[in-house]
This record gives C-alpha cells, sequence and structure tokens, in this order.
C-alpha cells in the first residue's frame, strides 16, 4: 500500500510539473459499485447495498488524447436491522486513465480504466473498528462527456467498478 501510494504521490507531482498540461478536476456520482457485486466486505452477512458512491478526481492531460490522475472514492453500507446492526465505510484510491477516441467543439466520446487500492472500513457492533483492503478498478468502455460553459462540461460513464455501474458527474477545467 505504501508503494502504491507513493507512487501515485509521484504521478501527482509530475503532473504539476508539466508546463504546458490541461487539468481537470471532476466530481461524480456512481450507482452500484464493485463493493456491492462483490464481497468486499469480509464475508459479513445481511449487507445491504450502498447508496452508490462519490468520486473526486484530478486529471492531467499527458497526451493530446490522453489523461492520467488520481482519485478518490467513497461509499458505504450497513447490515440489516437487528440487534448487531452494524456499518461499513468503503474508501477506495486509484490512478485513472482517460482515452478521448472521438471529439469535436461540444461533445468527447472516451474510455476511462483505473486501478487501485480500496480499503473496508468495518465497524461492528459490540467490537473494535478494524480495516480489510482489496484491489480496486474501474472499466468504463463508453464516457461521454458535454461542455455547458468555457470551463465546465458534464459526463456520464457506464462500466463496472469501484466507481459506478453508471456514473454522472462535473468536470472543471483549470
Amino acid at each position: 500500500m505504501k508503494k502504491f501510494l507513493v507512487s501515485l504521490l509521484a504521478v501527482f507531482a509530475v503532473g504539476l510539473t508539466a508546463s504546458a498540461q490541461r487539468t481537470d478536476i471532476s466530481l461524480s456520482y456512481g450507482g452500484y459499485t464493485q463493493m456491492d457485486a462483490s464481497d468486499m466486505h469480509d464475508g459479513w452477512h445481511g449487507v445491504n447495498n450502498a447508496w452508490g458512491a462519490i468520486t473526486a478526481a484530478v486529471n492531467f492531460q499527458v497526451a493530446p488524447k490522453f489523461r492520467l490522475g488520481p482519485s478518490y472514492t467513497f461509499s458505504s453500507c450497513s447490515t440489516k436491522g437487528g440487534p448487531e446492526h452494524s456499518n461499513i465505510a468503503y474508501h477506495a484510491i486509484m490512478l485513472n486513465g482517460r482515452y478521448d477516441y472521438y471529439r469535436n467543439s461540444i461533445v468527447t466520446l472516451y474510455a476511462h480504466l483505473g486501478l487501485g487500492a480500496e480499503i473496508s472500513h468495518m465497524m461492528p457492533y459490540e467490537r473494535d473498528s478494524y480495516n480489510k483492503s482489496y484491489f480496486a478498478f474501474q472499466v468504463s468502455p463508453l464516457g461521454a462527456q458535454v461542455g455547458i460553459g468555457k470551463s465546465v462540461s458534464m459526463f456520464g460513464e457506464i462500466g463496472y467498478g469501484a466507481q459506478g455501474l453508471v456514473q454522472v458527474g462535473f468536470r472543471f477545467g483549470l
């Protein structure tokens, strides 16, 4: 995990030092995540589906059609009610790449791939909290971004992973 975080910081630092690149920040919501579809809750039984996931990302343009950058995703869920009601918080840190395969003055179509780690913070009833880590990813072969202002756009993606099956949000250019 330490090596991954150091690598993520190195990519971020290299991105900040490049002078001719364009940077954007995105905020999004995604529904039905990897955490819901697979057992990323240490085998706990009676776990409800999460409400979705909120993601914040920074992307640096490293080539004319390619962007690279880190993201943070948060989600949570709980077990079914009763005397042993417990909670789980999911934290995913990933390095994302995005390839634009079609672009005009308003619309951009792209593919998105993210790889990283997901940390499940387990908060069991009447026991100490603990963490479990898992491999996190996001594969979105179809993404569309539409400009709605000079440096603001909205986007939607269809794929699978920690950021959601369907993801929608806004991007802000810097």
